[in-house]
């Protein structure tokens, strides 16, 4: 047909696939704000904020354990940053290199023009510079927990602890999620069907991942290993301690 051409794949293929993955993060955050317990990300942060519990339960002195954890997270958001703004630089290169074109090959089926080719690397580095500006949220929100949880007077109220992880956590989960984005966009450069084959492995790959199975795992409270509870566990025994009385005390 001579209405047909090359550049028609771009204009549906690629804005199918990128509709496939926004479609299926959207379900994602709704089941999230929903049921979170039948999400990953719902399962991990209810860890999370009982691992802050438990961790205040230690004295400030002993909580260098939970500060090693904190900075293993910081090393990770740290490198994945780095990386981020690295590809920026290189997408940023290339963009400023006009004679630069590798979208000219004959084994790419779609729009090889200039103007795709500036869309393709301008959708890439807004992608890039998301996940660094999330990764660097993450950093800042895992070093703020840090200064809280060596708190040395004990002080710090365990939502403040838990607020400043759990948003480390979320920032550094949308990071990776626009690295996936930039994935897929990334195989675009080599034609829109890689592009949309690859949105849709994607998003099965991340369905599987995303579904959580496991029943919440039901942590003890803090309160009851705390001052309330050594009371009423005294309660219980002085109760006990009459009840024999009595029982001894009867004909």
């Amino acid at each position: 047909m001579g209405w047909w051409k090359e550049a028609n794949l771009d204009l549906i293929l690629v804005p199918t696939g990128f509709l496939i993955m926004c479609i299926y993060h959207l379900f994602l955050l709704y089941r999230y704000l929903n049921c979170p317990e039948i999400t990953s990300i719902g399962y991990e942060n209810h860890n999370k904020k009982a691992w802050v519990e438990k961790m205040l339960l230690i004295d400030a002195k002993d909580r260098g354990f939970a500060v090693s954890v904190l900075n293993g997270h910081l090393s990770a958001s740290i490198s994945l940053s780095s990386i981020s703004l690295v590809l920026c630089s290189l997408i940023g290169a290339l963009l400023g290199n006009s004679s630069t074109n590798f979208l000219t090959s004959n084994f790419i089926l779609g729009d090889t023009s200039k103007s795709t080719s500036t869309i393709k690397y301008i959708s890439l580095l807004s992608c890039f510079l998301l996940a660094f500006a999330c990764f660097i949220q993450t950093t800042r929100h895992f070093v703020h927990g840090c200064f809280l949880i060596s708190m040395p007077t004990g002080d710090v109220p365990v939502d403040c602890i838990q607020k400043a992880v759990l948003r480390g956590s979320n920032f550094w989960t949308i990071g990776l999620r626009a690295l996936y984005f930039a994935t897929t966009l990334l195989l675009w450069i080599f034609g829109p069907i890689p592009m949309f084959v690859g949105s849709i492995v994607t998003v099965m790959i991340l369905y599987f991942l995303d579904i959580n199975k496991q029943p919440m795992i039901q942590y003890g409270s803090n309160k009851n290993n705390g001052s309330g509870g050594l009371f009423k566990k005294i309660g219980q025994e002085l109760s006990e301690v009459v009840e024999a009385f009595e029982h001894h005390g009867k004909p």
